[in-house]
């Protein structure tokens, strides 16, 4: 799961879709240059045998706005290799104000980290 996260940041589409489980893999991904995944927060995680399970949370920050990705996502092992099969994901959107915590984790406050979307 961490890897394909740090893929997704790094827009590395080629193995985010290489990680992918051959049944369930779009025949396409489109990069989103817009979005910068900021913090992933691993909940729990569970397998048992060759399927696997992971529970996490990825913040992203856009344009002018901040947002959270929650997931549920299904792994299957298949020659060793975990692959990414599906998930349930649901959005939530965040409003940090700029003397908040910043919700990258930095634990600094927002005008001091990410306002204006700095690195």
């Amino acid at each position: 799961m961490r890897s394909r996260f740090v893929a997704y940041a790094q827009q590395r589409l080629d193995y985010v879709r290489d990680s992918w489980h051959p049944d369930t893999r779009p025949a396409s991904l489109d990069p989103d240059i817009d979005t910068r995944w900021r913090r992933l927060q691993v909940l729990a995680r569970d397998s048992r045998g060759d399927q696997g399970m992971v529970h996490f949370c990825a913040t992203w920050q856009g344009a002018e706005k901040w947002g959270q990705l929650e997931e549920v996502s299904r792994f299957v092992r298949e020659n060793g290799l975990w692959m990414y099969h599906s998930g349930d994901v649901t959005h939530h959107n965040l409003s940090p104000g700029r003397n908040d915590p910043c919700p990258c984790g930095s634990g600094r406050k927002l005008k001091k980290c990410h306002q204006d979307g700095q690195s």
